[in-house]
């Protein structure tokens, strides 16, 4: 089943808690810490419905927004036009086809989106191609879910999200042989005449770890400069539920 088209309609309600505005300037701030010649050009690498990318479009970058999901980049589209923006490039593509019209001067690929790369080849396929669509010197940053998350977190539990008009109940399976996690999940949305429609979706995510995120970076030509632990910038832990890597295009 194509992942993200049955809870693209859901999946800004059922998040509207996450503060993408504090992920963005965290972001900003790598990029302008970071950066050897002043940043305008961002790519939002896997950027579902755009909360990142309007984010960073609003603290001042030109934003091109990639993802896979039609759905997803639908509901993107929507929020342009509801707001009379069109400055935003959207490209549905996958991040292991990446394909841009020119180069970019940083790119960030947020919210666990490499996890959904499930094989190690695909992460570095990915890596390799914003390598080749960034300036030289330009900043990488993109967050992953950890082994403990996996192994704690999602695990075999059971998850229940709802909102006033939308339900979520979703199942994980996670196997610490291939350390692949299957979602299964079943959304419930509210129709017109009070009734609800069920739609299914599985889902699939891959557990790296810090080595092979780390090798997978200095394969493809990239200097990692530092790996945080949350958006307060502390160091990366063990017992971390996401890591947060920076890393610039060096060769």
């Amino acid at each position: 089943m194509k992942q993200y088209s049955n809870l693209a309609s859901v999946y800004d309600l059922l998040n509207d808690e996450y503060d993408y505005n504090r992920y963005a300037q965290f972001l900003d701030s790598e990029i302008r810490t970071n950066e050897k010649t002043k940043s305008s050009l961002v790519l939002d690498l896997a950027c579902g419905t755009g909360k990142i990318t309007f984010a960073l479009r609003a603290l001042g970058y030109d934003m091109t927004g990639v993802d896979l999901s039609e759905e997803m980049l639908s509901v993107a589209k929507d929020v342009c036009y509801d707001k009379c923006i069109n400055d935003i490039l959207w490209l549905c593509q996958d991040m292991r086809e990446l394909e841009l019209y020119g180069t970019v001067d940083a790119c960030v690929c947020c919210l666990d989106s490499i996890n959904y790369l499930t094989k190690i080849g695909d992460v570095k396929k990915c890596f390799s191609l914003v390598h080749n669509y960034l300036i030289p010197d330009g900043v990488f940053i993109f967050d992953v879910n950890t082994p403990y998350r996996f192994e704690n977190v999602y695990a075999n539990n059971d998850y229940v999200l709802e909102d006033e008009s939308s339900l979520l109940a979703w199942r994980n399976e996670y196997n610490e042989k291939s350390k692949l996690c299957r979602f299964y999940l079943s959304i419930f949305e509210e129709t017109e005449d009070g009734t609800y429609e069920r739609s299914d979706e599985v889902q699939t995510e891959k557990c790296y770890s810090m080595k092979q995120i780390k090798a997978a970076l200095n394969e493809c030509g990239f200097e990692i400069i530092k790996v945080y632990g949350d958006l307060d910038k502390n160091d990366a832990t063990d017992t971390n539920e996401k890591w947060y890597f920076v890393a610039r295009c060096i060769k």
